[in-house]
């Protein structure tokens, strides 16, 4: 949270502004006043150097870890202060960070158009209309989401190993007859573009300073990723601990993701109810609670490949694994629910309005769901899918187990 309230500062003291490639040429006239005027400015490297002829206090390089600059930054507030940036700073860019620390009122952004705008601007893409993600120092599984047949992607990457590394997952997913576009060095004097299919791509050399576009084609066998609840079971790596697909449909329409919200998958098998519940929103937040080592490792190796590797994992047996977990918005119990205090730690972890699902398979987690239902009310449902199997010659239906469920919301 910022640490100072408007009322304190009555102008701003720090400003952040965008830079291009093109370096200062690309400035106006208010953004070189202040940068000459400032007592200090932050940035960069590749910032400092471009903006070099203008500076005439301190130079601070980004220090590692970051947020040592951060607090190098807000040491300074009440003087003039200047961060430099790429772009747009409140794009996918340091703004963002420094306004967890600096309020609004203390601080002014002049940017300048931002990589994706750019990159649309040279592809005559409807900006609107692609989906921007950055995968700068972030895991490039957060693409497979996206790929959707049809879809335009905008990804920023981390440097030049980036665009080959896009190019492999496209292809191993069944996305490589997709169209790569390499927008190299944007608005400076080294800018290059050039389209390759994502099936043998071998660029050899390639700018640090890249975005990748994507024109995603999808072959028979890609891997896409449904936007609906239920995903086939066959994608995700399981053991037959696994809510399946239909349970899983009515599951998380029972707990009812609300964009942001942290999701206690307890019991999590495979983890296919905390991965479809991040799927619902990248804001979505998720941990996943199992106690056989084996299953935690799927659990992480599921997540990635469904590009939601921010999905946290427990490894432990609940109650005792719950302790010290951020208080969650939502809670599944999928298996060991009839353990004893597992229901009472999770009814007593929720807040006012949150909600609990819990499904049984069992006649001892049914009669715990029963006596829960009994005292505290909500909702109890039984769920019965049959499919179509051959019996003999023809076909019959084959009964699944029976789910029992019951959801409730904390008054």
């Amino acid at each position: 949270m910022p640490n100072c309230s408007p009322e304190v500062v009555k102008a701003p003291w720090l400003t952040v502004i965008g830079l291009g490639e093109d370096g200062l040429a690309g400035l106006g006239d208010e953004a070189k006043r202040l940068i000459a005027a400032a007592s200090a400015v932050f940035g960069g490297a590749r910032h400092l150097e471009l903006a070099s002829p203008l500076i005439a206090g301190e130079r601070h390089a980004w220090l590692n870890p970051f947020e040592r600059s951060m607090e190098a930054v807000v040491a300074r507030r009440g003087t003039s202060v200047v961060v430099l940036a790429s772009g747009d700073p409140f794009f996918f860019g340091v703004g963002v960070t420094l306004a967890r620390h600096v309020a609004s009122a203390e601080m002014r952004a002049l940017p300048c158009p931002s990589s994706f705008s750019l990159a649309a601007s040279r592809l005559g893409w409807a900006l609107q209309d692609v989906v921007t993600i950055s995968l700068h120092g972030r895991s490039i599984d957060l693409l497979r989401p996206h790929l959707q047949p049809g879809s335009r992607i905008l990804a920023l990457t981390s440097d030049e190993t980036g665009p080959g590394e896009v190019a492999r997952l496209l292809e191993a997913s069944g996305f490589g007859q997709s169209r790569l576009t390499v927008l190299e060095a944007l608005g400076g004097a080294r800018e290059r573009v050039t389209s390759h299919p994502a099936s043998g791509f071998s660029l050899q050399t390639v700018d640090p300073l890249n975005l990748c576009a994507l024109e995603v084609v999808a072959e028979k066998d890609a891997r896409v990723l449904a936007l609906a609840s239920g995903l086939d079971d066959r994608l995700f790596d399981h053991d037959g601990q696994i809510t399946k697909r239909e349970v899983r449909a009515l599951t998380l329409s029972a707990l009812a993701p609300r964009r942001g919200e942290l999701l206690w998958d307890i019991g999590a098998g495979s983890g296919s109810v905390a991965i479809e519940w991040m799927l619902a929103d990248p804001a979505m937040r998720a941990v996943a609670i199992e106690g056989v080592p084996y299953r935690a490792a799927r659990i992480r190796s599921n997540a990635r490949s469904f590009g939601v590797p921010g999905l946290g994992v427990v490894q432990g047996m609940a109650p005792e694994a719950l302790a010290g977990l951020a208080r969650p918005d939502a809670i599944f119990i999928g298996g060991g629910g009839s353990e004893d205090g597992v229901m009472t730690a999770a009814l007593e972890a929720l807040a006012s309005g949150g909600r609990l699902v819990a499904n049984a398979v069992t006649t001892q987690m049914e009669a715990v769901l029963l006596d829960h239902h009994a005292r505290l009310g909500g909702s109890l449902i039984r769920i019965d899918i049959a499919r179509a199997a051959p019996v003999g010659a023809m076909t019959g239906w084959r009964p699944a187990m029976p789910v029992t469920q019951w959801s409730w919301i904390k008054p």
